[in-house]
């Protein structure tokens, strides 16, 4: 009789989505997982002949899908959810919004406020299916690791760097020489870790002098370590550059040096053809924040897709649209891709919810530096895998695993959520920390927190 191969987890049952090059779809599957890795998918009939799990987790009428990879995302504006909305409805909201309300809010946070915005954040993102997140570079970033390590999501933190003087506050302000020494020191201090790592960061054209930028892309080749940054985001930083340098934010990226394939551009809604030429040409990554992008311009989202750069999709935050759900970010944009690239031309549709997840799932791996590891259910890869019921109202019947995914599913529907091997979520309980004491903290410390945002803006 042949032995079972031992393994740490099997998932046995469900519909396996693998979203990998030969559109892999196994009905009434299995995925067997030893470790952190996935060893082998099929069908569920062969894998109680093949596998002697230490545990099993049953998954009949579930369908198993990649996690999200968040590409962009501000960790430490989690307790700002719905406030800008509600300064809105009051008709006092001013712009530019990130230097306005973004970094006062930012100045205003301590350590510990940190690390609970992380906790709050990473379990939003672990309850709606994101198992990886980037984050943009906020204050306090070991904080945000400390919180990553501990409820168990994988991540890439960075810290923050403004080392310009105007209209800046002083907390948020730090030397040159200071920010790249700091900067590097987060990146071999989280260098090795299992999930979480550092990568370098540049705030804003308009808040790095040139010899930050300088700095950090020798850094970035030195450490072999991206950078994340806003690149043409909006027309407030557009118009800047050609103030400063008669050239485009990309251009002017280009002409210094500094545009190359370490460059991961959050946003990147108001490239010129000239500009994404030179993204394609330098290999650098974008991601598409779908629930604001189309606020600031027209995103060029497809034309990135056909001219195969390393563009995911992101949240941004929970501060300016108060979801960390990645399936509305898809649903989001396959509507304003509809918007700016159908409808004007009698196209319909340009692009369809199901090529729209599988880019949130590879081109966001792509854009993480991770495609080998995750963004698809593979043997051989990280076993980050999500596991959707269908019972819900909106849900059946369950003809297409994938258009059920694609269309009729949301955040709130994930069940169970395994990162890296181990179930950090089940039947929508988290098992990885007590959210208790978090919570216990925000509730004595978001008026203190409110009152400072509120001085701060005025």
């Amino acid at each position: 009789m042949r032995q079972k191969q031992e393994v740490s987890l099997l998932v046995t049952g469900a519909d396996v989505v693998c979203f990998d090059d030969h559109e892999t779809l196994v009905r009434e599957g299995a995925i067997a997982i030893d470790g952190d890795s996935i060893v082998w998918i099929g069908a569920a009939r062969e894998a109680a002949d093949k596998f002697a799990a230490k545990d099993t987790i049953r998954a009949t009428g579930m369908i198993a899908m990649p996690g999200f990879i968040d590409c962009h995302v501000h960790t430490a504006q989690q307790f700002l959810h719905g406030k800008l909305p509600s300064v809105q409805r009051k008709g006092e909201l001013r712009s530019p919004m990130w230097q306005r309300y973004l970094i006062p809010f930012e100045s205003g946070l301590e350590p510990e406020d940190v690390y609970c915005s992380g906790l709050a954040a990473y379990s939003a993102m672990i309850s709606s299916g994101t198992t990886c997140f980037l984050e943009a570079g906020g204050p306090f970033p070991e904080e945000m690791g400390r919180a990553a390590d501990e409820i168990g999501i994988r991540g890439r933190i960075a810290m923050s760097t403004m080392d310009t003087t105007d209209d800046l506050p002083s907390h948020s302000r730090m030397d040159t020489a200071v920010a790249l020494r700091r900067s590097e020191d987060l990146v071999h201090s989280w260098k090795h870790h299992q999930r979480v790592n550092a990568w370098l960061s540049l705030r804003q054209l308009m808040v790095n002098t040139e010899a930050l930028r300088l700095g950090m892309h020798e850094l970035s080749h030195a450490l072999d370590t991206p950078i994340h940054t806003h690149l043409a985001e909006g027309t407030y930083e557009v118009d800047f550059a050609i103030r400063q340098w008669n050239m485009r934010s990309a251009e002017y990226m280009e002409k210094i040096g500094c545009l190359d394939h370490y460059v991961h551009g959050a946003h990147s809604v108001l490239l010129s053809l000239n500009e994404l030429d030179l993204y394609a040409e330098r290999d650098v990554s974008a991601c598409h924040c779908a629930l604001n992008n189309y606020t600031m311009g027209r995103p060029r989202l497809l034309e990135m897709m056909r001219r195969n750069i390393r563009v995911g999709l992101g949240t941004d935050g929970a501060a300016t649209r108060a979801s960390l759900d990645m399936f509305q970010v898809m649903h989001g944009a396959v509507l304003g891709q509809q918007a700016v690239n159908g409808t004007p031309y009698h196209v319909d549709p340009p692009i369809t919810h199901e090529q729209m997840l599988k880019q949130a799932f590879r081109g966001g791996s792509r854009a993480a530096r991770l495609e080998r590891s995750i963004g698809s259910l593979e043997a051989g890869k990280k076993a980050d895998v999500v596991l959707v019921p269908t019972d819900d109202y909106d849900q059946y019947p369950n003809y297409d695993p994938v258009i059920t995914l694609a269309e009729s599913t949301v955040g709130r529907d994930v069940r169970t959520v395994i990162i890296d091997g181990r179930v950090v979520m089940q039947d929508r309980r988290l098992l990885t920390i007590d959210l208790g004491p978090m919570r216990e903290r925000v509730a004595r410390q978001y008026k203190t927190i409110m009152s400072r945002f509120d001085r701060a803006i005025g």
